[in-house]
């Protein structure tokens, strides 16, 4: 009698239970990184993690990429996980490992990204005597940490592992540490598999809306005169993009994304308005202080979206909010119809109720307030001196790269600074996961390491990293990295000898005094990155510009350090300035 494949299987699995293997600590770390499907890790390697170093070298499934500082490591499992979708993943040692880490998982925090931060720790019986490279991981992290785990029995590691990129990637996604002791991954326990589900009673996220608070949505959005749809990353994060798009289209309605939700609705939509906020479009802006139902869909109300929020309240507007995170909602700006759940399933349910609906939108008082809304984009907010033909403007470096790249599959990372402001207006996004920058916290330093953990994950797509010669200098070491594992980005860096963004804080609010946002002494940045062993240009006139892009694109397997010298005195306009109202914008140096 022939025995099947589902006999043999089960006889095997019989097997394995009844006399499990023997794994170490470090070994059932590997096993659970493969059961979750990772296929990268950006570490460094120090004394804590060497059993998990010995772990990884015997395995051929996953590549573990060596950074030239831990803080790249976070980084570029941040820009990979943001351009993928995936939970990013990346391994420090204990100590210094942990505190040049942190900045990246503080990154991640403040912009919602799911990862998971392997840390090594000193030996449980000489944790809290001040080991050598010992620092207190879960305390440190606490703060920016949706979750933080100090694993202290071998037995409960791969539980905790499960544990870990469930929190990361579910609800709020955010980076989650697993602190993990040398001891830990040394000893033996027996391997029964990597658990299948995971049950945590006090974590329950919300997925669907409450369907009485998405009927009161839709009358509400139905009823509205001067209608505006504002979105944020979490339609990104929430993948969520194909229901924005139908409903925003099935409605007619204006959009405007923030700086973290740009790409989630088209830029070449005569819908879109543009980015609002603190340099956002005088469109975006007037739309968001006039209209009279505002959805708001996966944002929060920031500082630099909303400006002074009394200023914000002084027109009257019934405000719908969907956020998978309770906490976001009314935080700053009382909301009129909170709608706690997945922003995917909750526009799903949203659209379905259109679709069943009697009921249409105005059109004629949509009409009207189109016509309100065309008037002030005929302002032209992002124009600039294009016919400058003696100094490069930086919008001008950008908007080019736009153009050539049009239809092409691109992602723009950014450093920050005047430089990603300008990235931001003058790079038209139209799908989503493309535009890969640091809103919450800012972080200078993260655009050459996102760029490189995107080439990763993209090699067939073309992965730039628009800069400034301050930014980029913070982890210019990682283009190490990028000759190491062959990955080929093109660095923009618009180059104008000074901290960008401080110089024209310091212009507008401080008369003009310059401390310390002059670089004195900046490197020859071609002969750097030759010394790198990849290409440099030094680009110097407005004529210049394209050939030198288009040259950059023909060199398609090397890494590129474009040295653009652009106009030093040039501002990002429109502004909103601190602790002014979201229409209060300065829109070019006649208003200084």
């Amino acid at each position: 009698m022939e025995i099947s494949k589902a006999e043999l299987a089960s006889a095997a699995a019989a097997a394995q239970s009844a006399h499990p293997q023997e794994l170490r600590g470090a070994e059932i770390l590997i096993k659970s990184l493969q059961a979750e499907g990772v296929k990268y890790v950006w570490g460094y390697p120090g004394g804590a993690v060497l059993h998990i170093y010995d772990a990884f070298y015997k395995q051929d499934t996953i590549q573990h990429v060596l950074v030239r500082h831990e803080q790249a490591a976070v980084h570029a499992a941040d820009g990979y996980a943001r351009a993928t979708g995936d939970v990013g993943v990346a391994l420090v040692t204990s100590g210094p490992g942990v505190t040049n880490a942190v900045t990246g998982i503080a990154t991640a925090y403040m912009d919602s990204i799911p990862m998971v931060i392997v840390t090594g720790q000193v030996p449980t019986h000489a944790i809290g005597l001040d080991a050598f490279q010992e620092c207190d991981t879960v305390g440190i992290t606490r703060p920016i940490v949706k979750h933080n785990f100090l694993v202290k029995d071998v037995r409960s590691l791969a539980e905790v592992m499960r544990k870990a990129f469930h929190i990361a990637r579910s609800g709020r996604p955010g980076p989650v540490v697993v602190d993990i002791p040398k001891d830990v991954s040394f000893n033996k326990t027996a391997w029964t598999g990597y658990p299948d589900r995971v049950e945590m009673r006090s974590y329950k996220p919300a997925h669907k809306g409450h369907g009485g608070q998405i009927r009161k949505a839709l009358q509400l959005l139905l009823a509205a005169k001067r209608p505006y749809v504002y979105t944020g990353g979490g339609v990104i994060l929430g993948n969520a993009t194909a229901e924005l798009r139908e409903l925003v289209d099935m409605l007619g309605y204006p959009c405007t994304n923030t700086l973290m939700g740009l790409g989630a609705y088209p830029a070449s939509s005569a819908r879109f308005l543009g980015m609002l906020g603190m340099h956002g479009t005088i469109e975006a802006n007037n739309a968001m202080q006039n209209c009279d139902v505002l959805l708001a869909v996966g944002a929060r109300f920031d500082d630099r979206v909303i400006g002074n929020p009394k200023h914000f309240a002084q027109n009257e507007r019934k405000i719908i909010h969907i956020d998978v995170d309770p906490s976001s909602i009314s935080k700053r700006v009382k909301v009129d119809i909170p709608i706690v759940g997945d922003v995917k399933e909750v526009l799903a349910e949203l659209i379905a109720m259109v679709k069943e609906s009697a009921a249409k939108p105005d059109a004629q008082a949509l009409g009207a307030w189109w016509s309100t809304i065309e008037d002030w984009r005929k302002r032209d907010c992002l124009r600039y001196d294009r016919k400058n033909k003696d100094v490069i403007k930086p919008q001008y470096v950008v908007e080019t790269l736009s153009n050539m790249t049009r239809g092409v599959d691109t992602y723009i990372t950014s450093d920050v600074g005047q430089h990603q402001m300008w990235a931001a207006q003058y790079y038209k996004f139209d799908e989503p996961r493309r535009w890969i920058n640091s809103g919450g916290l800012g972080t200078m330093g993260v655009g050459i390491p996102y760029a490189m953990g995107i080439k990763l994950a993209k090699p067939d797509s073309e992965v730039y990293c628009i800069t400034g010669e301050g930014s980029v200098q913070m982890c210019i070491q990682e283009l190490s990295t990028c000759l190491q594992y062959k990955t080929p980005i093109k660095v923009v860096s618009l180059n104008n000898r000074y901290l960008g963004m401080v110089r024209q804080w310091q212009e507008l609010d401080y008369e003009g005094r310059y401390s310390h946002s002059y670089m004195d002494a900046l490197p020859d940045f071609v002969k750097l990155a030759e010394a790198y062993g990849h290409v440099g240009m030094l680009i110097e006139h407005p004529r210049d510009v394209e050939p030198a892009l288009r040259e950059a694109r023909k060199l398609k397997d090397r890494t590129v350090f474009m040295d653009f010298r652009t106009d030093p005195t040039e501002n990002v306009f429109p502004m909103v300035q601190a602790g002014k109202g979201i229409t209060e914008m300065l829109l070019g140096s006649e208003d200084l």
